[in-house]
């Protein structure tokens, strides 16, 4: 895991895909294995978008939901992607709330609902 302080700048993050502050000052705190996701789809600007779906790993980690996976929740913050993939990056999972379907970056079908309802409400 990288730990190295370093001074990066961002845009805005966009969380308007969030339907609520429910779950917001609850979200957990995860390591991402970016293995998982695709560059240019997932993050072409180097970051991954707050807002991604995302699944429990085998080994504890989270990565991006598959659709014949249990969604565990939503990478509640943007965080910027390491170089290589092999590198953890942490970040924070919004696991319980309200949020836009229509405004996800990346669209969760019924399956994913329903193994998350009574956590997530689809607006």
């Amino acid at each position: 895991m990288d730990i190295t302080v370093k001074r990066e700048t961002f845009g805005q993050d966009n969380q308007s895909w969030l339907g609520s502050a429910h779950g917001t000052n609850a979200a957990q705190t995860i390591t991402l294995d970016v293995s998982t996701f695709t560059k240019a789809t997932h993050y072409p600007d180097g970051y991954l978008k707050s807002g991604i779906p995302l699944q429990k790993l085998a080994g504890g980690k989270y990565g991006l939901w598959l659709t014949t996976k249990e969604l565990a929740g939503f990478l509640f913050t943007g965080v910027s992607a390491p170089a290589s993939t092999a590198t953890p990056v942490a970040a924070a999972l919004l696991e319980h709330g309200r949020v836009i379907e229509a405004k996800l970056p990346v669209p969760v079908d019924a399956g994913g609902k329903t193994s998350a309802a009574g956590r997530i409400i689809f607006a």
